[in-house]
This record gives structure tokens, C-alpha cells and sequence, in this order.
């Protein structure tokens, strides 16, 4: 039995013998087929992405790595940087403060942003998922399944024509399995790094609370040479703000997922690319499968449509996190020391992100990167200074108003071009003429 043939059979396969056809392989097989997909069972195993097997795998990493709950100190540390941070954004924005502050846990992290991530993974697995089926032997376009071979004996014929039926499925939960498992251990690495709810720049929650993980604040300010209570208190003013954004404009959610959806849309994956990778594993073995996967082999082709799915995406998330640090430094210059340099440090670890980032990247093939973070926080104070934080901040109103990528080429321009009309210049001036019927003014 080859390894690319597993029931020895199908399209591609030696020609079939029934006299040397092994039913115990065939048994043992099913078994390897059955053990794997047995594992993260029940209804959130039956779309794209087992997150049953996701949770699970999640939380067993974070376990592993010792996560403990956050202290009654931290607790009050976070508590009053938070409400403190709300007071100088009164002062910077117009957009009102949300309620409440939440000291997280890594695992606290995990379930609480875990069905935000079922929406924005959902639909880029989707598609990822119909390539798994190329997987299964002999699979043609779709992961159609080949032909029962001909001379098989009718007592098997009779067992096998219903299994074959049934492998279509089988190779769907497969895929969705090693998704799980690899998005599983993605959103642990990802726990281990972010700093809060708004952290990788997509809402994540719906309550609009500012939380922030007091465990990877730490280990962010580690290094750095300020007081912990510093970092914290900076941190805050960024969470509390973009939680602020996203709670008061009340399109940018739909929208940042309208562009993921739309980038999922344009993937086009290499089924021959899969099917070369393929040769080389063993499709009953699950750990040569979920290696396949995190292996980059199903990153998307970079299609015209993906590029440009990609481009507003990543507009859209510079324009975020440009607001974020403009209304930042606003509100902090002056007030506290060691502002500029933990501007800088924010700025270096959002354009290049961590190490549990780039595992994800390679899962979804999609970086959640502000690649033009510099000029969109040059654009939002370029606004601010000729209009004040009202007139920069009614720019979100309506997504019509929002820069473009070229207008980050040109701030200047677009701050004049999108300047709100003066009319006080014709305040005073006499009426027009009325006019006759025959044109002719009185």
C-alpha cells in the first residue's frame, strides 16, 4: 500500500488486485481516519475551523506555560491608570469615554476575543478548507472522490460504496481539525504577546471596556527604563482610545470585516502546489498533516483581487492606529515623561510584529500590519492642527470622508481638499437681485 494510496486504490494508484486487497489495511486505516477526527468532537466542529479543538489546544498551551490569574494589586494598578487615561482623552477627543476597565488573564484573553476570531478566520478557512480535500486520494477538483475501481468483489463493493460516500466528509473534518489545532496554537503564541483588546488593531470585544494583560505589559516594559507605572498608564491611553474609536463609529467593525471577507474572497489556492507537498506526508498520520499546514503551503496566490482586498485592509488599519497614536501623544506630551520613547517602542513592535504573529500570517496568509502607520498619524495631526479634534474627528463620520491610500501620499492636499465649506465670508453680503421673468434683474 503506498503512502499516497493509504486504501490502495484510486486514481493514480496501482491497478487494482482483489486477491491481494487486505480488508484488516483497510480496518486499520479507518481507525487512523477515525482517531483523528475524533479528537474536539460536537457542533463547533462542523464548519471551516474545529474550535472546539481550537479552545482546547489553546488553553492547553497556555497551561503549559503557567498562566497565572491576575493579583487583587495589578487589579487596582489597571483600575486607576484606566480612569486616569479617560480623563486627558476627555480633553483630546470628542468621542466619549466607554465603562469600565478589565485586568485579563492570557487565558481571561483567549475566551473573551475567541468569537471575534471565528468571525474574521471563518470565512478566509472557508476556502482554505476546500483545498484539504485535495488531499484525499485520488481527489479531483473540489476533493471529489474517484471511482470505485472495477473487479472489486460485490460483498466489498457493497461495504465500500457507502464508505467512499462518506470520505468526502471525512476529509472536510480533517481539515477542519488541523485548522483548529494550528489556529488553536496561533491564538496561544498570540495571548503570550498582545498587550490588550485592541492590540491588533480589529475589535475584538463588543462592550467597548478597555482590558489590558498586566502579565505582557510587564514583559513589554521590560528593557525599556521606565517606571512600570509609566508603561501602563501609556498603555492605557491606547486602549482606552481606540476603545473609544470602535464604540462611536459605528460602521468601522463592519467595515474592517467587510475587508477581510472581501481579501478571503480573492484566494485562489495552488492545488497542484498542495498536491506536490502531499507526496510527501502520510494522510493518515495527523501530525504530518497539521505540518503541511503550518508550513505555509496554503498561503493564498497573490491575486489582483487579494491585493487589492489587501491594500484597503491595511489603509483602513494604518488609518485606526494613526488616530491611536495621534490622540495619544496629544493627550500625553507634557504630561508624561518617557512619552516619545514608548511612542517609538509601539511604532517598531506594530510595524513588525511578534513571533505569534507571524505563525498566524502563515496560517491565513493575511498580516494584520498598520504598514503606514507614520504617515496616517501624520495625517490625523495634520488635521487636528488646522481643524482641533472636533473637525479631525468628524472625518469619521461617514467612511466616504476617510483618507485613501494616496491621500497618505499627499496629507496636505487631503487636508485641504476635505476641508468642511466656509461660508462666513458670505455672512453680511446683500441678498441677490431678484429676477424678472424675463431674465432681466430688477
Amino acid at each position: 500500500m503506498s503512502p499516497q494510496q493509504p486504501f490502495g486504490f484510486g486514481a493514480g494508484g496501482p491497478e487494482f488486485d482483489p486477491s491481494k486487497f487486505d480488508l484488516g489495511q483497510l480496518g486499520e486505516a479507518l481507525q487512523q481516519f477515525g482517531r483523528m477526527l475524533s479528537q474536539g468532537g460536537g457542533a463547533e466542529s462542523s464548519g471551516p475551523v474545529n474550535w472546539t479543538l481550537a479552545r482546547d489546544t489553546a488553553r492547553g498551551a497556555l497551561s503549559a506555560q503557567g498562566d497565572p490569574s491576575v493579583s487583587d494589586a495589578e487589579r487596582r494598578a489597571l483600575d486607576a491608570s484606566i480612569a486616569l487615561a479617560q480623563l486627558w482623552l476627555d480633553e483630546v477627543t470628542d468621542f466619549p469615554a466607554t465603562a469600565g476597565s478589565r485586568a485579563w488573564s492570557r487565558s481571561e484573553w483567549l475566551e473573551a476575543t475567541l468569537p471575534a476570531w471565528q468571525r474574521f478566520i471563518e470565512p478566509i478557512a472557508a476556502r482554505v478548507q476546500d483545498a484539504t480535500a485535495t488531499l484525499m486520494p485520488g481527489a479531483g477538483e473540489g476533493g471529489g472522490l474517484p471511482a470505485l475501481p472495477e473487479g472489486l468483489p460485490p460483498e466489498l463493493a457493497a461495504m465500500a460504496g457507502p464508505l467512499m460516500g462518506q470520505l468526502a466528509g471525512m476529509a472536510r473534518s480533517m481539515g477542519a481539525a488541523m485548522f483548529g489545532t494550528q489556529t488553536g496554537q496561533a491564538l496561544a503564541g498570540l495571548a503570550g504577546e498582545v498587550l490588550g483588546a485592541g492590540d491588533v488593531g480589529i475589535p475584538l470585544t463588543d462592550d467597548g471596556a478597555p482590558a489590558l494583560l498586566p502579565r505582557n505589559v510587564a514583559a513589554f516594559g521590560d528593557g525599556l527604563g521606565l517606571p512600570a507605572d509609566r508603561v501602563l498608564l501609556y498603555l492605557s491611553l491606547r486602549e482606552a482610545a481606540q476603545q473609544r474609536l470602535f464604540s462611536h463609529v459605528g460602521w468601522l467593525r463592519s467595515r474592517l470585516a467587510e475587508a477581510v471577507e472581501s481579501y478571503a474572497r480573492g484566494i485562489a489556492v495552488d492545488r497542484e502546489r498542495i498536491e506536490q507537498a502531499a507526496q510527501s506526508i502520510d494522510p493518515t498520520d495527523p501530525e504530518s498533516l497539521q505540518g503541511l499546514l503550518a508550513s505555509g503551503v496554503f498561503v493564498p496566490e497573490d491575486t489582483p483581487q487579494q491585493r487589492a482586498a489587501l491594500a484597503r485592509l491595511e489603509t483602513l488599519l494604518a488609518l485606526v492606529e494613526g488616530w491611536v497614536d495621534a490622540v495619544v501623544t496629544a493627550a500625553a506630551q507634557d504630561r508624561l515623561p518617557g512619552a516619545d520613547a514608548l511612542r517609538e517602542a509601539v511604532r517598531r513592535r506594530r510595524a513588525s510584529g511578534g513571533p505569534a504573529e507571524k505563525v498566524f500570517a502563515n496560517l491565513v496568509g493575511l498580516e494584520l500590519r498598520p504598514r503606514r502607520l507614520r504617515d496616517a498619524a501624520t495625517l490625523w495631526e495634520e488635521l487636528h492642527a488646522r481643524r482641533g479634534a472636533a473637525g479631525r474627528d468628524a472625518v469619521w463620520a461617514h467612511p466616504d470622508l476617510l483618507p485613501t491610500a494616496d491621500d497618505l501620499d499627499d496629507v496636505a492636499g487631503f487636508a485641504a481638499r476635505s476641508a468642511p465649506l466656509d461660508l462666513s465670508e458670505l455672512e453680511g453680503l446683500p441678498p441677490a437681485p431678484e429676477e424678472r421673468p424675463d431674465g432681466d434683474a430688477q
